[in-house]
């Protein structure tokens, strides 16, 4: 079985940061692809930002120049650093991996950006 758990959400003001954490573990060795989406209330679930095991880094638009995504790959953890959050980044955040042959997420964690 492979478990992903997400953690580092929360309420923030418009500006501030926060730094959401997902570890994966399990019966799991190497990870392609660790990456975060988010979904908003009345929205489709959105690719925030995916890195690949080598480090390859990928980003929706609306958040490029704000956030990072890293990995520790001895850990099976990825990081999504949020800097200059607004209130349009208020959603549910889901950790995601993803290879040949498996596909997990995990159960998300609430991320509200709100004065």
């Amino acid at each position: 079985q492979v478990q992903v758990v997400e953690s580092g959400g929360g309420l923030v003001q418009p500006g501030g940061s926060l730094r959401l954490s997902c570890v994966v573990s399990g019966s799991i060795r190497s990870i392609f692809f660790m990456g975060w989406y988010r979904q908003a209330p009345g929205k489709q679930r959105e690719l925030v930002a995916r890195i690949t095991s080598g480090g390859t880094t990928n980003y929706a638009d609306s958040v490029k120049d704000r956030f990072t995504i890293s990995r520790d790959n001895a850990k099976n953890t990825v990081y999504l650093q949020m800097n200059s959050l607004k209130p349009e980044d208020t959603a549910v955040y889901y950790c995601n991996i993803a290879g040949l042959g498996y596909n997990y997420w995990g159960q998300g964690t609430q991320v509200t950006v709100s004065s």
